[in-house]
């Protein structure tokens, strides 16, 4: 064969494989496509639900992120395409990674990279990463923290495994004083609070699901006025373990 006819062949051979190619190549473009508007077409109902399951209102939710209530409204029903701009200061707000937040596919990393955050006067310290299910947090009290704290309620159980120091849990009518290595399990409709009688930092670990991701409402109404489940009554107090504070609590 001469070398007109072998250039003719070769070219048809890559003619061919140019053919064969394109439409694996458009449909590796689409099904990445598609996987891409699946993912943001979930992001609103995860952010929807991620605000409803930590008991946060759109607006205290604006105040904290810098964006507006019918921005945040519209990116819930997904009428507003999310961006990161949008997503950045909301994963901030929730404390959870961005990837988290639009469910994007696991790495296979299992190793969690802790990052501390104080709220009332309490160190809190996320050993989990997962939005939904059970959450683990050390919480750290300073000396003194929280004796004459209000007691809360919420619905679920509680656990919680002293590391060190002292930490005194009021549970109902009574008050318990935890050293290291003590821990304790209680129902959470009970009124409790947490507080730390030493003189130095009490460390502990805590353990909640979903119902005790709530917010906590308070045991006794203040005067003037009561609380509800989730209202903004429920969003403070020394004691408790409320990470954020329209967030959820765990303790």
């Amino acid at each position: 064969m001469n070398d007109s006819a072998n250039d003719s062949a070769n070219g048809g051979t890559n003619e061919g494989e140019r053919r064969t190619a394109e439409p694996a190549e458009k449909a590796a473009a689409a099904a990445a496509a598609t996987d891409l508007a699946r993912v943001l077409n979930d992001v609103g109902p995860r952010l929807r639900a991620l605000r409803r399951e930590r008991d946060v209102t759109l607006a205290a939710l604006s105040e904290e992120t810098g964006i507006s209530v019918s921005t945040l409204s519209r990116l819930e029903s997904g009428r507003r395409k999310p961006t990161l701009e949008l997503l950045f200061p909301l994963a901030r707000a929730y404390r959870v990674q961005l990837d988290e937040l639009v469910g994007a596919p696991t790495t296979g990393d299992p190793r969690i990279h802790p990052r501390p955050f104080v709220r009332y006067g309490q160190t809190f310290i996320p050993l989990t990463r997962y939005l939904g299910g059970l959450h683990a947090y050390k919480q750290i009290l300073p000396p003194g923290y929280g004796c004459d704290a209000e007691p809360r309620v919420h619905e679920g159980f509680e656990w919680c495994y002293v590391l060190s120091g002292q930490v005194r849990l009021r549970l109902g009518d009574r008050v318990l004083t935890l050293s290291a290595g003590e821990a304790a399990e209680f129902d959470t409709r009970v009124p409790h609070a947490f507080g730390n009688p030493g003189e130095q930092p009490a460390e502990y670990l805590s353990l909640f699901g979903a119902q005790g991701e709530r917010m906590h409402v308070r045991a006794r109404p203040r005067a003037g006025g009561t609380s509800g489940a989730g209202g903004e009554e429920g969003a403070s107090g020394a004691g408790e373990a409320v990470p954020d504070e329209e967030g959820w609590a765990g303790a």
